[in-house]
């Protein structure tokens, strides 16, 4: 399954061009994607193997350390999930970056917007913490910041929106796949922490995901392992797959 090396990987990560396409990947039919015949360079999204995840919250509190957030800011949030069968597994929850995002729509200040990367970021020097956005999104993956946030250490003296270091008292923050990081041919902070290998970035255009220690083709992961979107009928357009699994043994 794996077709380039982490090093490669990342490398193309920092500067993906159009090479994938004329290499012969084929890009998911993603409507931003499509329309970017010269201009967005990646279209980031998220595939979580559910098989692999053994809720031990290492993603979670990976995030909550790079961006100084207080415990209760869970922005990569594991549930335990009961089935009807009597079993449970443990599924993570980052912001969806959906296509169709409610919670763009709704904020009056336009303090929420969307990369050219198809990332959703929030603007908290726009922010007039109204929260409209956390009552639109239907997957609970705001949060608001009623009180001052740890303190931390920001090189850049100032919160921005790719990376939020401080949360600002009073705005809104969440999960916005850690594009500070990608931008520089890093891991999202959830990513490389986890220690089970369950969670994979990828790029639409690139056709190309990696969890740290593999790289597959994405459109094939996800056909050949029956990935699904989480409330895909909501018409949301979420870019984070889950991957149930059949009840297949797997060799980790």
């Amino acid at each position: 399954m794996a077709l380039v090396s982490r090093r490669q990987l990342l490398g193309r990560l920092g500067g993906i061009g159009a090479g994938a396409l004329a290499a012969g990947f084929v890009p998911l039919a993603f409507a931003e994607a499509d329309a970017a015949e010269t201009g967005p360079q990646r279209q980031w999204a998220m595939v979580i193997d559910l098989r692999k995840c053994d809720g031990c919250k290492a993603c979670t509190k990976a995030c909550q350390e790079t961006h100084h957030l207080p415990e209760s800011f869970e922005w990569i949030k594991v549930f335990e999930v009961h089935d009807k069968q009597g079993g449970s597994f443990f599924m993570p929850r980052p912001c969806f970056q959906c296509e169709n995002a409610p919670c763009l729509k709704v904020c009056p200040v336009a303090a929420t917007f969307k990369t050219r990367d198809g990332v959703v970021l929030v603007d908290q020097d726009r922010c007039i913490g109204c929260r409209m956005c956390m009552a639109a999104c239907p997957y609970g993956a705001r949060y608001f910041n009623y009180g001052d946030p740890p303190v931390a250490s920001n090189p850049f003296q100032h919160p921005t929106p790719e990376f939020p270091v401080p949360q600002q008292k009073g705005t809104v923050g969440k999960c916005m796949f850690c594009v500070h990081r990608s931008a520089n041919g890093e891991l999202p902070a959830c990513v490389d922490a986890c220690g089970m290998k369950a969670i994979w970035i990828g790029d639409l255009v690139e056709d190309i995901a990696t969890n740290g220690d593999e790289t597959v083709r994405l459109s094939t992961f996800i056909k050949e392992n029956d990935a699904f979107r989480y409330k895909e009928e909501l018409g949301t357009g979420p870019r984070v797959y889950y991957i149930a699994g059949h009840g297949q043994l797997l060799d980790y």
